[in-house]
C-alpha cells in the first residue's frame, strides 16, 4: 500500500502549505509517554505506516508523568500530538495543558494490562498479599501498636512462609504511571489490609497524612526506584537472583523464559483473569490527543482510529498478540464513536 509517486508527495506537500500554521515544518505524528504503552505504540506506528501513505509516527517513552508533562507544553509542531498513560490524567496536569492554550484534550482506552511481581525462574516461589509488599517495602510500618522504621530485611521476617531471602525490589520510579497504580493497589491496600492505617489514624494522625505514609517506600536499598523501562528492571533481576521487579503482564510474558510471576490475593495474572476482573492489580491504558493537531498534522485522526480497530486492538490483533487484554466490543465501537463525534466538532 505505500507507493507514493513523485505526483502524490507533490499533491501531499501543497496540502500541508494549504493548511498553513505551526504544521508546516512537520508531517509526521510525534508520540511519547508510558513505558508499559510503548511496545503496544511502536507495533501500531509500524503497521500505520505500512497501511497509509502518512509516515510512521515517532514513538518515545520516559514515563506517563513525563510524557503528560511533555504533551501539555503546548501546542505546535515542537511539542508531541499524543501522550501514551498507564493511568488517567490527573486534575493539575490538565490544568497545566490549559495555561499553555489549549483545553480540548481527548482521553482514549484502548485495552488493560496487569502489574505483575516476576523474579528469577530458578528462586523459591512466593504466593504474595498487598500486605506482604507493605511490610517488606513501607518506610514506616506499625509493630506492636506502634509506627516503626521498617526493620524487616529477608522476606521471611515478612512473612514466616517465605524463604529467608534479602528484600530487594526494582519498583517503577514515580515519573511512571505504574508507580501510582502500585501505590494504590498494593500499598496502600496492604497498609489497610494489615490495620495499619487504622492503628495511625486512631493515634491522632491526620486521615491524608496517614494516607501519604502508608506509601512511603524505604529508603535504605531495600526498594529500588527504577526509572528505565522493563528492560532496565530485568537487567537488575539477572544481576541479583535475589530481586523481585514490578512489571506489565505482556513484557513479563515475552520474558517468561527468564522469570517466574507470583499470585497477588491467590490469582496468577493472565488475560483472563485481568479480563474477568479477577486478578486485583490491573488497570486500564490510554492515549491523550490534542484536538487542536486533528486536521493539521497528517494522519493523526487516522492513526487513533487505526489504533482502535477491531484489526490492531481486538482480541485477535497484533496487540491481543503480543499482550494487551482488549476492550470487550461494545466499549472498543464507543471509545470510536466518542472520537469521531469529538474530532468533527
Amino acid at each position: 500500500m505505500k507507493t507514493v509517486s513523485a505526483i502524490c508527495a507533490i499533491i501531499v506537500g501543497a496540502s500541508f502549505l494549504a493548511i498553513g500554521g505551526s504544521a508546516k515544518a512537520r508531517d509526521q505524528i510525534q508520540i511519547s509517554g508510558s513505558s508499559t504503552v510503548l511496545p503496544y505504540a511502536n507495533i501500531v506506528a509500524e503497521a500505520f505506516g505500512n497501511s497509509f501513505y502518512f509516515p510512521s509516527p515517532k514513538v518515545g517513552s520516559g514515563g506517563s508523568t513525563a510524557g503528560l508533562k511533555q504533551f501539555c507544553e503546548g501546542v505546535g509542531e515542537n511539542t508531541i500530538d499524543i501522550a501514551n498513560s498507564s493511568r488517567s490524567i490527573n486534575k493539575k496536569e490538565l490544568e497545566a495543558c490549559r495555561a499553555t492554550g489549549f483545553r480540548d484534550v481527548h482521553q482514549v482506552k484502548f485495552g488493560y494490562d496487569g502489574i505483575v511481581f516476576a523474579y528469577n525462574i530458578f528462586a523459591p516461589s512466593m504466593a504474595f498479599e498487598p500486605a506482604h509488599w507493605y511490610k517488606a517495602l513501607a518506610a514506616r510500618i506499625v509493630v506492636g501498636g506502634k509506627l516503626v522504621d521498617n526493620p524487616y530485611m529477608t522476606w521471611n521476617e515478612v512473612n514466616p512462609k517465605f524463604p529467608a531471602m534479602e528484600i530487594t525490589a526494582y519498583i517503577p520510579g514515580k515519573k511512571h504511571g505504574t508507580r501510582e497504580v502500585f501505590e494504590e493497589k498494593v500499598l496502600a491496600a496492604g497498609c489497610e489490609a494489615t490495620g495499619a492505617l487504622e492503628v495511625m489514624i486512631a493515634s491522632g494522625m491526620d486521615p491524608i497524612v496517614a494516607e501519604g505514609v502508608c506509601i512511603e517506600v524505604r529508603e535504605d536499598g531495600r526498594s529500588v526506584d527504577i526509572d528505565g523501562d522493563y528492560t532496565e528492571t530485568l537487567d537488575r533481576i539477572n544481576l541479583n537472583k535475589s530481586g523481585i521487579g514490578v512489571f506489565g503482564l505482556a513484557f513479563y510474558k515475552d520474558h517468561a523464559n527468564k522469570l517466574q510471576v507470583s499470585t497477588m490475593g491467590g490469582i496468577l495474572p493472565s488475560t483472563q483473569s485481568i479480563s474477568r476482573g479477577e486478578y486485583p492489580v490491573s488497570r486500564p491504558l490510554y492515549f491523550y490527543i490534542k484536538q487542536k493537531n486533528i486536521g493539521v498534522i497528517p494522519g493523526l485522526a487516522e492513526y487513533v482510529e487505526f489504533f482502535l480497530s477491531e484489526e490492531i486492538s481486538g482480541p485477535y490483533g497484533p496487540l491481543a498478540d503480543y499482550g494487551l487484554v482488549s476492550l470487550p466490543e461494545f466499549e472498543r465501537e464507543q471509545e470510536i464513536t466518542q472520537f469521531q463525534n469529538k474530532k468533527t466538532m
